[in-house]
């Protein structure tokens, strides 16, 4: 038996992550933005709908902000700085390498969560 008051650690990790990966996942778990803290609720909402989502999950080399697993669907939230030429370019090699990986990538603008969270549903 555990002694009480110690958290539970997974023996075994994804080889696909490395430490310092899931180190940035946690980080970025602690410190969700408003849109993705919404995000979050609404799409746990959908679970009971055969749609299990992972916030901040590592799919290869990226940190993605919601990933669907058995689905192989991955829900991106877009800040202003996305609409940046530098950026643009960035998400859309990033997009199709996790294509490749056989994953839908379906992007929405920070704002549409919280203005319309039917319509981001």
């Amino acid at each position: 038996m555990k002694p009480k008051g110690t958290q539970h650690c997974r023996q075994r990790r994804s080889l696909a992550r490395g430490e310092v990966q899931i180190a940035k996942a946690r980080e970025l778990r602690r410190n969700e933005t408003e849109s993705e803290e919404v995000a979050w609720r609404l799409l746990r909402t959908l679970r009971f709908n055969g749609f299990k989502f992972r916030r901040q999950h590592a799919v290869g080399q990226y940190i993605v902000d919601f990933c669907c697993p058995q689905r192989r669907l991955i829900v991106e939230l877009d800040g202003s700085v996305h609409g940046q030429p530098s950026q643009t370019k960035r998400d859309t090699s990033r997009d199709a390498e996790l294509k490749r990986r056989g994953y839908t990538v379906t992007r929405f603008p920070n704002g549409i969560v919280l203005e319309a969270p039917e319509l981001f549903l």
